[in-house]
């Protein structure tokens, strides 16, 4: 297993910094793609949707584990 690697996404006008392996960095840029999105809109779309108590990182790869398991 990779370590998770540290990337600045950009979302509201504001800079934050999301851990993920780069297995996920991979899936997130691939299912961003095939959505024809940015992935600062498609982090926003999740950062929007996600509760409180749930962090970014979490909600990101949550969000790809339902995207995958949903094919």
């Amino acid at each position: 297993m990779s370590r998770p690697e540290k990337h600045s996404l950009t979302l509201g006008g504001h800079r934050t910094s999301v851990s993920l392996e780069p297995e996920f960095w991979a899936a997130f840029r691939e299912i961003a793609a095939e959505k024809n999105m940015g992935i600062n809109a498609l982090a926003g779309e999740i950062d929007a949707a996600r509760g409180v108590e749930t962090g970014l990182a979490t909600a990101i790869r949550l969000f790809v584990l339902r995207h995958y398991r949903g094919r």
